[in-house]
């Protein structure tokens, strides 16, 4: 088929699964169904890429916003955020800049286009006591986020069918080290964990209230609430699994309990090698999804993760970002895609989706090939 043009695209999209509000099991249902280990009518997408990517795929398809990409793209979840009221970032003479979280950090242009954003300093290195901690002004607030606004945006998603809505929060462990510097954070754990303890302690009840605030202005419209933390790397995990349980564990188990008092599901996300601490995500901390399921790192083998924990622990993402996405062919796409489908997707308990946000490397034909790789088992 002849896809050389914006208006040949969008038709071919919508011959696949670009329509989903024509359908009569809706998006909501469709991933709802799957999240309860029921099987679906066919295995729900979502879709998550960098800013760069959406703009990309926006003219490539000769569409206006982001609603009509994800659209197009037939995928079934949709993200809702709260309005930020709090004080803009702050620019430094050497372009660097505090964000809202209160972490340093400078923008990074890199070769195949676009920017990320790395650490320039870290704010709260010099800190001796946990006073110094608590007293720091810094500190993001929970009034800073303004959810009144969140009935609304998800009555606009959802305006033509229903789709499965996500609310993020954010990292306690990720975002404390932000502020202390990875390294002087784990050597903190061991030698002093007062300090990189408080600041994981403020991450908390930040967290803590604004899922607080998101559940109580939209809780019979929200479905998923979205944590992360990445605690693994390539090979193997970022600290070792005794000192995971003393310090980060406890935390998220904190915040989830909470969260479980409203009827909402909870989605966590590692990066890395974390095959180890997938039964104590399940007992433990109490977690209903895990993504990304990085295919490469060590471990991370669908089949066994499947077969071993798919009775009680449903999956998000899986699609290889390292390899296949950037440089597969459309077919190579389709077949991992296919074969996410058939084994993380039988019996339900699975959301296809890339192991992460597609980044700017990829090939817009290949996230074509994704998205209308065949979705039935």
């Amino acid at each position: 088929m002849d896809l050389s043009t914006p208006r040949q695209r969008r038709e071919f999209l919508r011959n696949h699964y670009g329509q989903t509000w024509r359908e009569s099991v809706t998006s909501w249902k469709r991933v709802s169904s799957s999240l309860a280990g029921e099987k679906p009518d066919r295995v729900p997408f979502d879709f998550w890429a960098v800013p760069e990517v959406y703009d990309s795929l926006k003219q490539y398809l000769g569409v206006k916003n982001v609603l009509e990409v994800e659209e197009l793209l037939g995928s079934d979840c949709r993200r809702v955020t709260a309005d930020y009221t709090g004080p803009a970032p702050r620019k430094n003479p050497d372009g660097s800049y505090i964000d809202r979280w209160g972490t340093h950090r400078r923008e990074v242009e890199h070769s195949w286009g676009g920017a990320y954003q790395e650490y320039a300093r870290f704010p709260l290195a010099e800190a001796e006591t946990s006073g110094d901690i608590r007293n720091w002004p810094g500190w993001p607030r929970p009034e800073h986020w303004d959810y009144s606004r969140l009935p609304e945006k998800i009555a606009n998603i959802n305006r033509k069918t229903r789709y499965h809505i996500r609310v993020e929060l954010g990292g306690i462990f990720e975002l404390s080290w932000g502020l202390y510097g990875l390294e002087n954070f784990l050597i903190g754990l061991i030698e002093k964990p007062e300090i990189p303890c408080a600041i994981m302690d403020r991450f908390t009840e930040l967290f803590l209230a604004l899922a607080g605030r998101a559940l109580k202005v939209a809780a019979d419209r929200i479905d998923i609430i979205y944590t992360y933390d990445d605690i693994g790397m390539q090979n193997n995990l970022l600290m070792s699994q005794a000192m995971w349980q003393k310090y980060i564990l406890p935390r998220h188990r904190k915040l989830n309990k909470f969260i479980k008092q409203y009827p909402v599901k909870i989605m966590y996300h590692s990066c890395g090698a974390i095959y180890p601490l997938i039964p104590a995500l399940i007992s433990e901390m109490e977690i209903d999804i895990l993504n990304p399921l990085q295919p490469r790192a060590s471990g991370m083998d669908m089949k066994k993760i499947k077969e071993s924990f798919g009775s009680r622990l449903a999956f998000h993402g899986g699609i290889d970002l390292q390899q296949t996405m950037p440089r597969g062919s459309t077919r190579e796409v389709q077949q991992e895609a296919e074969s996410r489908c058939r084994i993380l997707g039988s019996g339900g308990g699975y959301i296809c989706a890339p192991a992460h946000h597609l980044q700017s490397d990829t090939p817009l034909e290949n996230i074509i090939a994704l998205y209308t790789a065949r979705r039935e088992i």
